[in-house]
């Protein structure tokens, strides 16, 4: 089997919760706890994530030299989900500098994402091979109703500076926002159960699925061409 790792969001509900649990087309969940005393991926606070290196470091050598130790799996089956701040870690840092490690797998940036924040590593290779989407919803809180649209913008430009297609990019980067909730609430009813949501569709989204999400239909709407807007700010 190969590993779904999801980062929690801030305050480390998520990994409590372990909404990734169950295998999904031969994933099994594993969640990791953020190396913080205020269990924030990245460190810092809300967009400003000050260990965001140190800590995408630290998810690359826990998943390549500490988990082979722990659990067989296979190694060129990694997949990501990030809730929050656990994705503003991914995709600001953990993608472009990590991501060449495990190319040809997927992530699913749920309720956050940040344009990278360092030198994107073998750039083209990645985001040719990567599948991401972006799952937001209606009320988004107002710290992320820029950040999220402009983190879709820039995996976008990237991928047509790798030379691929309309067509192409559509079919690796997708996002959604349609859910009627707040922060997290994929279902319209809460964070936890929003999130649990979202991870009982992974494979849907992230594994070459129909898109579907029980409740929203389908999600995987391609980002070319759009620009995801927000109903309210929080």
């Amino acid at each position: 089997m190969g590993i779904n790792v999801l980062l929690h969001g801030d305050g480390g509900q998520s990994f409590f919760d372990f909404p990734n649990q169950a295998v999904q087309n031969n994933l099994m969940g594993v969640v990791v706890l953020a190396p913080d005393p205020n269990l924030f991926w990245g460190g810092g606070a809300g967009l400003d994530r000050t260990n965001g290196v140190e800590h995408a470091q630290a998810v690359n050598d826990l998943i390549q030299q500490t988990l082979p130790n722990v659990i067989a799996f296979n190694q060129s089956q990694v997949f990501f989900t990030g809730v929050s701040g656990g994705s503003l870690l991914l995709s600001g840092f953990f993608i472009p500098a990590q991501m060449t490690n495990f190319q040809g797998t997927g992530v699913l940036l749920n309720c956050a994402a940040l344009e990278p924040q360092v030198n994107f590593v073998d750039a083209d290779a990645v985001i040719s091979s990567t599948r991401i989407h972006f799952q937001s919803t209606q009320n988004e809180l107002q710290s992320l109703q820029g950040a999220i649209p402009d983190a879709v913008t820039a995996y976008q430009q990237l991928a047509v500076g790798a030379g691929l297609n309309a067509q192409q990019i559509g079919a690796l980067q997708t996002a959604n926002n349609e859910p009627n909730g707040g922060h997290c609430e994929f279902d319209e009813q809460g964070f936890v159960s929003g999130i649990q949501l979202m991870a009982d569709s992974y494979s849907n989204i992230i594994q070459g699925g129909n898109g579907q999400v029980t409740g929203i239909g389908s999600v995987t709407q391609s980002v070319v061409g759009q620009r995801i807007q927000f109903a309210a700010a929080n």
